[in-house]
Formats: structure tokens, sequence, C-alpha cells
């Protein structure tokens, strides 16, 4: 447990430090592509002066508990980069598309100069909205000609979306992306009500040959400027959800480490799941 403080106080004595990043959340489906628009995106901001920091995330076998980490391999001309970062990590069973330690991995990028912070999640599903809680942007991928678009439409997901880009829009695939990109502009209008002052765009790009990447991010600090004060609140907020996430965390750790024994009599068909759960609470009361 001593280097779990000894890591607590190191994160509080960098907080100073933290906060200064622009930090993008990037998901979408297995084979959309982030990997290669991370790296495309990541070498034309180094390009253009800024130190970026990529949180890529594996996911882990459920069999074996084993990830590949193959980040730094895929993303090869960003890992030569000076001015470029690549930590790949385990989901480790955690929900959401990110690692259980994303949080305490870009405050301390952001401490080491770090000013973007990209966060590459598994690209699992829906749960992925957990890293729309913990970065300033969040960018959703998706493909064209993967059957019908709308399927692609997944109301959590696309309702806490400040952009969507169809990637791989190059060469014979150049018009459908365009196509599919029409669609999904036209069933976030249902999603986003424009009285909410921003309205996600769509855009097309190819993480590949790097058309229609500068663009993307010319929309994260258009978003930027537009949110204002907004945009520090929200920081704010995060903390406060970090927080209580930390707490719930804990409380469930230490109500496993208490409850074995009440766990093994529900197995066991002694007593019921209700009488246990109460049977625990009082305890972790007392």
């Amino acid at each position: 447990m001593d280097h779990q403080l000894e890591a607590r106080e190191l994160l509080n004595r960098l907080m100073p430090s933290t906060g200064t990043s622009v930090r993008v959340g990037i998901t979408g489906v297995p084979g959309v592509g982030k990997s290669t628009f991370v790296e495309t995106l990541g070498c034309q901001l180094v390009e253009a002066g800024h130190r970026v920091a990529v949180l890529a995330v594996d996911p882990t076998s459920v069999r074996s508990g084993g990830s590949i980490l193959g980040d730094k391999t895929r993303m090869e001309r960003l890992s030569k980069l000076d001015g470029a970062f690549i930590r790949p990590s385990p989901t480790a069973g955690t929900l959401g598309g990110v690692a259980s330690k994303t949080r305490e991995t870009m405050l301390l990028c952001e401490a080491a100069g770090y000013d973007v912070v990209l966060v590459e999640t598994v690209g699992v599903g829906q749960s992925e909205v957990t890293v729309a809680g913990m970065t300033d942007f969040f960018l959703v991928l998706m493909l064209a000609g993967a059957g019908d678009e709308l399927q692609g439409i997944k109301r959590g997901l696309m309702e806490v979306a400040d952009a969507l880009v169809v990637n791989k829009a190059d060469g014979d695939n150049t018009l459908p992306a365009r196509r599919a990109a029409s669609t999904y502009r036209s069933a976030l209008h249902l999603l986003h009500p424009p009285d909410q002052g921003w309205s996600p765009p769509v855009l097309t790009c190819s993480g590949l040959t790097g058309d229609g990447v500068a663009e993307v991010w010319a929309t994260v600090e258009a978003y930027r400027k537009h949110q204002g004060e907004a945009w520090n609140t929200r920081r704010r907020e995060q903390l406060t959800d970090w927080m209580w996430s930390l707490v719930d965390e804990e409380l469930r750790r230490r109500a496993r480490a208490s409850g074995a024994d009440l766990e093994a009599r529900v197995t066991a068909g002694e007593i019921g799941p209700t009488w246990a759960a109460d049977a625990l609470l009082d305890r972790l009361d007392s």
C-alpha cells in the first residue's frame, strides 16, 4: 500500500502543473482506423509545434488476462518523433473502453509538458461514453459501406459526441464516405437540438493519406473557442466526478473483502442476495 500512498502524494503535488492540455477522446468500432488516424493527427500536431501524448487502450483477453499492447508498433512514424509519447494500457476488465488509471496518466503527461493528450479507446460499443467524461472533446470515428449507416447510430454514444468523422474517405471509398456523412448529419439533427449551442459537425477524412485530418483538429479548436468559460467549468465537474468514482471503487473493494463469507452463503443457497446485501451494508456501517 505504500506505493499507492506515494502515487497519491505525487499526483497531489503535480495538480498545479496540470489542466493546460487539450484532451481529446477518440472512439470507434474496431477496424475503423483509429490507430492510423491518431498517428496521422499526432504527426501533424507535432510538426505544428505541439507536444502530443497518446494514451492507447488495448482490450484484455477474458481468458488469458493478457493484452497485445502493440500501439507503438502500429504508430511507427509517430513513435519516432521527439515531441510524441505513446503509452499503451490494458483495459484489465475496466468498462468504458479506457484503462483504470487513464485520468492519472493524463495528469502526468500534462505535468510533463504535453499540451495535447489523445485518448484512443478500445472501440467496444456504447459503454465508451465513459471517455467523454474525462476529456474536453469527444470524437467518434465511423465507417462507410459497412451496412446500413443508421445502424451505427447509438443514441447514448451520439448524444455525447462533439464531432463525427467518417474515416477512410480515400480512393473508391471517397464518394460512399460523403454519402454516409450526409446520412449521419441528418440523424444528428434529431439527437442534438439547435438550442444546445453546438451542433456536432460530420466530417470526412483519410487517416491513411492525411486528407481532411487538419480540418478535424480545426474543429477541436473551434469547439474550444465556442465553449469559452464552459471549457473550464467542464474540467471542474470532471474532477468532482473523478472523486466520486474513486469513492465508488474503494467502497466496492472494501465490500468484496468484507463480504466473502456472505457471498459463499449466497452461492450455497443458504441465504438470498437481498438479505446478504443488507447484512453487508450493516457490517460496513458498524
